[in-house]
């Protein structure tokens, strides 16, 4: 072959693979919008597809409040027998409740999801034992957390929306443990998981941040950082890997919280950044207080491979979207759900971890 018959060829192929390109960037969806969320020229955009949101908005269509109920009257507690955490409304309160979270959780099973019907006060059923614990954990956060969720609040169908078990939960990764293999240990990397946005990030950034309280920083605090979690690149790698988990949960890019000209600095950060910061303090508490306790309730096959209970994460409420159905409130319909902080911290124990009071710089203090 000549060398005028191979240039013609490498052009040819060259313009075949330039075609192939542009039939495939035809047949991407670049349907695309922007929401500027800073200052001109800083590069502070949200990209987002409306389709998309379109899809997840009629996925979240939330059921018509039954009529308001009458606070006055005999208490539930002195009427129904085994009544351990609404005892405190009355019986039509109470009634009202109770219809709700029939439609809020039970796929359209009703009230025998969790009761006997033949006898309404026994425990029998793992169900019934799990919702009390649940709706003790939906008051924490309603009376306890609002420097997270506002006023907007919470209730029973932010996470379940119809369903008895909510679609977003995570357990411990058996990947997460450190393993003899011919390569050595993995350092739980490289599993290209959809929770980290299919990433060769770690693939369990769940226990250590949203569990335990490891510091979320990218920057190292000392000159010389020592421990499995002080290198600084290590620990980088886990922090991107919760920044990719919380990014693919509320549906958002890097801009939402921070200026990506100085990630660190909260003096140019937008507000979200503030409320995600008690957000991961939030589900910390939820996971330690509440679901840790659930797994000796729900039954082995609801239990992960390493035999813990499901657990919550930034997706278990938001589903992908920035705002959890989008911002709607329901609690304003369901006062009944509201909690009293004094009364809703006898069902905690104390934690070193937990202060919902304190604040990001107080905490960057202590460092």
């Amino acid at each position: 072959m000549t060398a005028r018959a191979q240039f013609n060829g490498r052009v040819a192929a060259r313009l075949l693979a330039l075609l192939g390109t542009a039939v495939l960037l035809v047949a991407c969806d670049r349907n695309l919008d922007t929401i500027q969320r800073g200052f001109r020229g800083d590069g502070q955009v949200q990209l987002y597809r409306p389709a998309s949101y379109q899809a997840s908005f009629e996925d979240m269509q939330i059921p018509d409040a039954a009529p308001p109920a009458d606070p006055d009257g005999p208490r539930a507690k002195d009427v129904f027998e085994n009544v351990q955490v609404l005892g405190d409304l009355s019986v039509t309160q109470m009634t009202r409740v109770m219809i709700s979270m029939a439609a809020w959780v039970t796929n359209g099973e009703g009230c025998s999801f969790c009761h006997n019907l033949e006898n309404p006060a026994s425990d029998e059923k793992y169900t019934k034992k799990t919702a009390r614990r649940m709706l003790q954990m939906v008051r924490y956060i309603n009376s306890n957390w609002k420097k997270h969720v506002g006023s907007t609040g919470v209730t029973c169908f932010t996470c379940h929306r119809g369903r008895p078990v909510p679609v977003n939960e995570w357990f411990q990764n058996p990947r997460s443990a450190p393993q003899k293999e011919f390569v050595g240990w993995h350092e739980s990397q490289d599993a290209t998981t959809v929770s980290v946005g299919r990433s060769a990030l770690p693939v369990d950034p769940f226990s250590l941040y949203l569990k335990n309280r490891n510091g979320v920083r990218v920057q190292a605090t000392e000159a010389l950082p020592q421990g499995a979690m002080g290198a600084s690149i290590q620990q980088a790698e886990w922090t991107y890997s919760l920044m990719m988990v919380m990014s693919n949960s509320l549906g958002v890019n890097c801009d939402y919280c921070h200026n990506t000209q100085s990630f660190q600095s909260w003096s140019e950060s937008s507000p979200p950044r503030v409320t995600a910061w008690y957000g991961i303090r939030m589900v910390r508490a939820l996971n330690n207080e509440f679901l840790d306790g659930v797994a000796d309730i729900l039954p082995p096959n609801r239990h992960g491979p390493m035999g813990d209970g499901p657990h919550v994460y930034c997706a278990t409420c938001h589903n992908g979207v920035f705002k959890p159905l989008y911002g709607i409130s329901m609690l304003k319909d369901f006062p009944e759900l509201q909690g009293d902080a004094t009364k809703v911290a006898d069902y905690l124990t104390p934690k070193p971890w937990r202060d919902p009071t304190e604040t990001p710089a107080a905490a960057t203090a202590k460092k």
